[in-house]
């Protein structure tokens, strides 16, 4: 039995460092340049109201942009899964796996903080809809044509997720990252659906600063690549469970 729980602190050790690593690497996908100023656009394309009508109809604003968000989470969740299940087939490659996907995740950190460039990763690809499907299935599907496609700013983030991903080759993990991913995309699009005039009024005053997302993510992917080349995120895990209170260890 206590090795049981051993191994389930372990594997929430693990997790948790996971999870915190894919949530900020949602929320600066959300400050990219290539999502941050089209978040008016969606909304209003999604609920099919005029900018300045979005205010005062909030039921359906948070209805429409909540399964917006379904459709891209949906999207993410798969290729999550799909990663989960590549990174299981090559399971006895493990150490390889993480090592050669820490190597690729480090480029694309060199990538977004701009040592060189990748063309093929700046090439823009998108399921474009030039008219929304009528309905609530609409929006969903306009979820899942933003979560689809490819961004010279975002796509890169999402990729080191995804290669990080398949170096763990455990399905439940993968859900746990590909969802905490969503997440952090999930809640500032939702924030700023609901309150879309202070969305303006902080867009107006951050634009100037976008550059710096790029390299915010940058740093992310580097570290992520470094300890998954090292095979650190282990002895990461080992550390913090040193840090959890033994009261609390000793309930989960």
């Amino acid at each position: 039995a206590s090795s049981s729980v051993s191994v389930l602190e372990d594997w929430m050790e693990a997790v948790s460092v996971g999870v915190v690593i894919a949530f900020t690497a949602g929320l600066l996908s959300f400050l990219t340049p290539c999502v941050l100023p089209l978040v008016p656009s969606y909304v209003t394309f999604v609920t099919g109201l005029r900018l300045e009508e979005v205010p005062h109809a909030r039921r359906r604003t948070l209805v429409h942009a909540t399964l917006f968000i379904l459709g891209f989470s949906l999207i993410f969740l798969a290729l999550g899964a799909t990663a989960t299940a590549l990174g299981r087939l090559l399971v006895v490659h493990r150490l390889w796996l993480s090592r050669i996907g820490g190597l690729l995740v480090i480029l694309l950190a060199l990538h977004l903080l701009g040592a060189f460039n990748l063309p093929f990763l700046a090439r823009e690809r998108r399921v474009h809809l030039t008219d929304k499907p009528l309905g609530y299935l609409g929006s969903v599907l306009v979820g899942i044509a933003f979560g689809a496609g490819w961004s010279p700013c975002r796509g890169p983030i999402l990729g080191g997720i995804l290669t990080y991903t398949a170096s763990q080759a455990e399905l439940g993990r993968g859900m746990v990252l590909l969802g905490s991913y969503s997440l952090g995309l999930a809640i500032p699009f939702l924030l700023a659906a609901l309150a879309v005039d202070r969305f303006l009024a902080f867009f107006q005053r951050f634009r100037s600063k976008l550059v710096w997302v790029d390299r915010a993510a940058g740093v992310l992917l580097l570290v992520v690549g470094i300890l998954m080349l090292t095979d650190y995120f282990s002895t990461l895990s080992g550390f913090l469970q040193t840090l959890t209170p033994s009261a609390l260890r000793n309930r989960i």
